[in-house]
């Protein structure tokens, strides 16, 4: 095992991990922009008013792209349970 394999498997999961995960931060950004603009027009200064609007948003990315997330995730997952082999013969 040595350092490039390492470094390739970390590079890997953190673009994995922002992928996956951009999408539900985007729209909760979004909609967080758009909660803040309506409360600063109308002088609304209730702070749980852009939770509710977050939350279904983030649901609503999660069910709309859960599918392909959980798909991606798995091909991660199994193509570093594959390589469990290569790690264990760099032991030796």
């Amino acid at each position: 095992m040595d350092k490039d394999f390492v470094l390739q498997v970390v590079r890997q999961g953190l673009l994995l991990t922002l992928v996956l995960s951009g999408p539900a931060l985007l729209a909760s950004l979004v909609i967080g922009l758009v909660v803040g603009v309506f409360q600063a027009t109308t002088q609304i200064q209730e702070q749980t008013l852009s939770y509710v609007p977050k939350i279904i948003a983030v649901f609503a990315i999660l069910a709309l792209l859960g599918k392909w997330q959980l798909a991606n995730l798995v091909k991660f997952s199994v193509s570093l349970l594959e390589q469990i082999p290569r790690v264990l013969a760099g032991f030796q």
